[in-house]
């Protein structure tokens, strides 16, 4: 670790695409059904994984990059009404994420998600997984006029849970993620079992780089949840 532990942890603050959900099998499904809409042939689904934490733009560039950025930008709504149709159908928790955040509420810790997702998306997944009353914060991607990797969104997160940045940590799975935490003051972790856009997350100077949500578990020396 660059630095240690914050002497005491009051809370945590996830990225979510590529962090706590793998959400690529939906977001992938709903541009196989554009291709179809459009009559193009699909991508494979390992180039779109790759590029999901970039938003719909990105994705859509992956089938219609030869058409223009004009008309990638006209896709865009009906590739978030076709999201929105499967969205939570394949989506899941990463492994080891349930009992993780499972862990951090037996413990009386509270955790938040700051996304890049835009909100009418996001609060309705997450309503769909059953985590909306759970997450002491949600800060979107249009909450506030900046997104990752500006600091404010996790501050505002902070805010909104009742948490002092220098008690909390910040876990994201792209370089965004850790410029966002460090300049916010919080404690960053590199989860590197995510989609990992911005490259190698060793040369993102995160404080920790952990492979697996049980290592974080037992980073916070979080003990098992009993029901």
């Amino acid at each position: 670790m660059s630095k240690p532990l914050p002497p005491s942890v009051a809370g945590v603050l996830f990225d979510l695409d590529g962090t706590l959900l793998d959400s690529a099998p939906d977001l992938y499904a709903a541009l196989q059904a554009q291709c179809a809409e459009e009559g193009v042939a699909s991508p494979a689904y390992a180039p779109v994984r790759e590029v999901v934490s970039r938003g719909a733009r990105a994705v859509l560039r992956c089938a219609f990059a030869s058409r223009g950025e004009a008309v990638i930008e006209a896709l865009v709504p009906r590739y978030l009404q076709l999201y929105e149709q499967v969205m939570a159908r394949d989506t899941r928790a990463f492994d080891g994420v349930d009992d993780l955040l499972a862990r951090l509420e037996a413990r009386g810790l509270r955790w938040g998600i700051v996304t890049n997702k835009a909100a009418f998306l996001t609060d309705e997944l997450l309503r769909r997984i059953g985590w909306s009353t759970r997450a002491a914060a949600v800060v979107c991607g249009d909450t506030l006029p900046v997104k990752k990797p500006d600091p404010a969104p996790v501050l505002l997160a902070c805010e909104r849970a009742g948490l002092v940045p220098g008690q909390c940590l910040f876990v994201g799975d792209d370089r965004r993620d850790v410029q966002a935490g460090t300049a916010a003051g919080l404690f960053t972790v590199a989860a590197s079992w995510g989609y990992l856009d911005g490259g190698d997350p060793h040369a993102w100077d995160a404080d920790v780089v952990l492979d697996h949500p049980a290592a974080l578990a037992a980073l916070l020396q979080l003990e098992p949840a009993t029901a």
